[in-house]
C-alpha cells in the first residue's frame, strides 16, 4: 500500500510574539496491495448537505479511486480489480445500505457511485456497521474502511464504540472530512480513524479538493511499504527549534536551529504501521501577522512514495510598540595602538551642567482600531514642603493600528532632561546624589472619532 496518509499539525493557532508551539509530523503506511490483497468498502455520505457540488467532486473522487486500484492490483485499466482485491461501495443517509457487495467489476461499482443522491440527516453508526457486514471474517484479506462524511452525526446511536469495534477487528478506518454546511468536528474523526491520527485523517474546507484526497489515497494504498525514509523540515526563519522529542520510529536530529532531518529504515513492510515526532519552536520575530509554519519540507524512500504534509499557519499577536524618541546618534571614536590620550570634535554635541535623563514608559489602555491618540505627559518635581515645580511637558501623537479589536498601545522612552541646579529636593550638598521626587500626570484622548456636530432648527408655531 506504501504511504497511506501524511499530517503536519500545531496545537495553538494563535500565540503571542515570544510563543512557543508544539509541531506533530505523522506519516503511516502499509504493506503493497499486489501480495497483500485487500477489500476496501468505501464509505459515502449522500446526505442533504451534500447537495450540489460536493457529491458532484465526492462521485469524481470515489471514481478515480476505484480506477487507481483497478490498475494497481494488476497493472492496467481493464475493468476488473485484481490480485484477489475487491472494493464495495456504502452509501447513508438517515440509514445506511450496500450499493454493491465486495466485487471486482469496476463498471457496476462506478454505476453504483453514479446512482448515488443526497437527501436526510446523518447516522454514521448504521454507515460502519453496514460496512462492517460486507467484510467476510474467514478472510485472509486485509481489510480497510474509507469514509468520507461532510457532517457531524444527527440520526442514530453514537457512531464510536462501532468504528471502535471495527479497529479491533482489526479493520483499518481513513476519514476523508469536508467541512460542509453541517460542520464537522476532527476530533470526533481522529476518534474513528486507525492510529495515529494524525496520519489517518484528512479534512479540506473545498469540495474541489475531493477528487485529489481520494486520488492520493488510492494511490498510497497501492503501493508497498516504504523504506529508507527521509524527511527534511525546515521551518520558516521567524521561528528557532527549541527541542525535538524521541520519534516513535527512527531517528531524528536538529542539523541546524531551524531544520531537522528524521530517518526511518521501513515503515509498514510487513503491517499497517504510523510514525509520528514532535518538537517545539519560538517565535523570534518582531512584526505581526498570519505566518507559515513551513519554509519547507520535503519527503523521500526507495519506493518513490509522494507525500505532501499539509502547510499549517499561525496567528502571531505581537504588542504595540512607540518609539517617539530614537536614542542619539553615536560619535565614532579611535583611539590608535600605544596611544596614552587623544582629543576629540564631538561635533554638535554640547557638555551641559549635572542633570539625569528620566525615561518614562507608559502603556496607553483600549486604543481601538484607525483611531490617533493624543498623548500628554506633564512632570512635575516636590520640595520639601509638598509643593510642585514644573519640569516640562511632552505631547505626541500616536499612530493608528489596524487590529480588528481594541488593543493596550506600550509607549516607551519618553525622556525628560533633569538639570541638578533645578534640585527642589534639598539633602546633601553633593547635588547629583541628592534623591529627587517627581510626579508624571498623563493625558490621552483620541484625535480621530466619528463625531459630527448637528445643527438644530428651533421653529416656532
Amino acid at each position: 500500500m506504501g504511504v497511506t496518509s501524511s499530517n503536519k499539525q500545531i496545537d495553538k493557532n494563535r500565540i503571542e510574539c515570544d510563543g512557543t508551539l508544539k509541531v506533530t509530523l505523522a506519516v503511516s503506511a502499509s504493506p503493497d496491495i499486489l501480495s497483500n490483497p485487500t477489500d476496501i468498502v468505501l464509505v459515502l455520505d449522500r446526505s442533504g448537505s451534500m447537495a450540489g457540488s460536493p457529491l458532484a467532486n465526492m462521485k469524481a473522487g470515489a471514481k478515480a479511486f476505484i480506477d487507481i486500484i483497478d490498475e494497481a492490483t494488476d497493472s492496467s485499466q481493464d475493468g476488473q480489480i485484481g490480485s484477489g482485491s475487491r472494493i464495495g461501495i456504502v452509501s447513508f443517509a438517515d440509514t445506511a445500505k450496500a450499493d454493491t457487495q465486495l466485487i471486482t467489476s469496476v463498471e457496476t461499482l462506478k454505476n453504483a457511485v453514479n446512482e448515488i443522491k443526497a437527501g436526510g440527516s446523518t447516522n454514521h453508526a448504521a454507515a460502519f456497521e453496514k460496512a462492517i457486514e460486507l467484510f467476510d471474517p474467514a478472510s485472509s484479506n486485509g481489510k480497510v474502511i474509507v469514509m468520507f462524511t461532510d457532517g457531524k452525526t444527527t440520526a442514530g446511536i453514537p457512531p464510536a464504540p462501532v468504528a471502535a469495534a471495527a479497529r479491533a477487528s482489526g479493520i483499518i478506518i481513513y476519514c476523508i472530512g469536508l467541512v460542509g454546511a453541517d460542520g464537522i468536528d476532527v476530533n470526533v474523526l481522529n476518534d474513528w480513524a486507525t492510529d495515529p491520527d494524525a496520519s489517518h485523517v484528512a479534512v479540506t474546507p473545498d469540495d474541489a479538493d475531493l477528487e485529489q484526497l481520494f486520488k492520493d489515497l488510492a494511490a498510497n494504498i497501492s503501493k508497498t511499504g516504504a523504506t529508507n525514509i527521509v524527511i527534511d523540515e525546515v521551518i520558516n526563519r521567524d521561528f528557532v527549534i527549541t527541542s525535538v522529542t524521541m520519534p516513535t520510529r527512527g531517528t531524528a536530529e536538529m542539523t541546524d536551529s531551524n531544520t531537522i532531518k528524521w530517518k526511518m529504515d521501513e515503515l509498514g513492510v510487513s503491517s499497517n504501521e504510523g510514525a509520528s515526532l514532535e518538537f517545539y519552536i519560538r517565535h523570534m520575530g518582531n512584526e505581526p501577522g498570519e505566518k507559515k509554519v513551513n519554509e519547507s519540507i520535503s519527503y523521500s524512500d526507495d519506493e518513490g512514495n509522494v507525500v505532501i504534509f499539509p502547510d499549517p499557519t499561525v496567528m502571531v499577536d505581537c504588542s504595540i510598540t512607540v518609539d517617539p524618541e530614537p536614542c542619539p546618534e553615536p560619535v565614532d571614536i579611535t583611539i590608535e595602538g600605544c596611544t596614552d590620550s587623544i582629543v576629540i570634535d564631538g561635533g554638535d554635541v554640547y557638555m551641559e551642567s549635572l542633570g539625569r535623563i528620566l525615561q518614562i514608559d507608559v502603556t496607553v489602555k483600549n486604543v481601538c482600531p484607525k483611531r490617533r491618540v493624543a498623548l500628554a505627559v506633564i512632570l512635575t518635581e516636590v520640595d520639601q514642603k509638598g509643593e510642585e515645580h514644573q519640569r516640562g511637558m511632552k505631547t505626541l501623537t500616536i499612530p493608528a493600528h489596524n487590529y480588528p479589536e481594541c488593543r493596550d498601545v506600550l509607549v516607551k522612552c519618553i525622556r525628560f532632561v533633569l538639570p541638578e541646579d533645578l534640585d527642589v529636593s534639598g539633602g546633601s550638598s553633593y547635588a547629583i546624589c541628592n534623591p529627587r521626587y517627581f510626579k508624571a500626570r498623563f493625558i490621552a484622548n483620541n484625535i480621530d472619532t466619528d463625531f459630527v456636530c448637528c445643527d438644530n432648527e428651533i421653529k416656532i408655531v
